[in-house]
């Protein structure tokens, strides 16, 4: 068994990802980080890791299949994805082996499995997602010894056997970034896989930028991305609307948050103008089928 971890970057802190380096070669992992940095700056060196440097951004997605396609010619038999901001405790990666294992002798067909995570600026820990008959569970880790069946699970941290890879293809590059991971979960369903959640592996994992309130709530925190990310997010929500695979089901659910996200980022979170114009050209360019990144003009 050889395990290669494939860590994306864009703009990397230079001591967080040699730490992050470190760490997953001390749980056995070989480590490759994919550079989508555009030049002149560029990913740091981490000693004990190869790193390849695409030239530019051209997306978690793309930069993800650079790292498997390697990773399989290596005859690595797991591919572990990661992002730079994530850090996987000392055991995540044997835990999630020994999860792998167990589910496989039990007969199911695993496409992935992965950790819970922190999100230590929430404060809060990570569920799992699953369509019920026409509603959606978030299903949380109640006992250390769960593995949670899953739609999909988020890139960061998630394991998948090269067998798999090579069964389902690698992740959507048209995409760019965001859906990236909810649409290679959804295709691996339609295959008669499933994903998994393992609740005693861990890592912590930032969302976004800081996150935003209600004005009439402390409590309650949300997620907060760039304009440009909520660009891909309505764009890719549609693409993923147009595609046969994905239940109706799913469909109808997914677009419901986003009309809630729709409203609460371009009432609540500054600059709204921008907000609301990049979600709204995400849309219209959702409508007409683009993929890849966004061009200027």
């Amino acid at each position: 068994m050889k395990v290669c971890a494939v860590v994306v970057s864009y703009y990397p802190k230079a001591d967080a990802l040699r730490a992050l380096v470190e760490r997953l070669r001390a749980q056995g992992a070989g480590v490759l980080v994919v550079d989508n940095t555009p030049p002149p700056a560029s990913a740091p060196l981490a000693p004990g890791a190869d790193v390849i440097r695409l030239g530019g951004n051209r997306g978690i997605a793309a930069a993800h299949n650079r790292g498997i396609d390697e990773a399989l010619a290596g005859g690595c038999s797991h591919v572990l994805l990661m992002d730079q901001d994530s850090e996987p405790a000392d055991d995540m990666l044997a835990r999630l082996l020994a999860a792998e294992r167990r589910l496989l002798a039990a007969g199911r067909r695993v496409a992935a499995v992965a950790p819970l995570f922190e999100e230590p600026r929430q404060g809060v820990t990570s569920h799992f997602i699953r369509l019920d008959g026409w509603r959606v569970r978030k299903l949380r880790c109640e006992r250390g010894d769960e593995r949670l069946m899953a739609d999909y699970v988020i890139s960061s941290g998630s394991l998948i056997r090269a067998e798999v890879l090579r069964a389902l293809g690698g992740m959507d590059e048209a995409l760019f970034i965001d859906y990236v991971d909810i649409e290679w979960g959804l295709r691996a369903l339609a295959r008669g896989y499933r994903c998994y959640g393992v609740c005693d592996a861990r890592m912590r994992h930032q969302l976004g930028d800081p996150p935003a309130g209600l004005p009439f709530s402390r409590r309650k925190r949300y997620p907060v991305h760039s304009p440009l990310r909520h660009y891909y997010h309505f764009r890719n929500a549609l693409s993923l609307y147009r595609r046969d695979y994905v239940s109706l089901a799913w469909k109808l659910n997914d677009a419901w948050r986003l009309v809630l996200k729709f409203g609460f980022y371009s009432l609540m979170t500054p600059p709204r103008h921008e907000h609301l114009r990049m979600m709204l050209l995400g849309l219209w360019h959702g409508l007409r089928g683009r993929g890849g990144a966004l061009r200027p003009g």
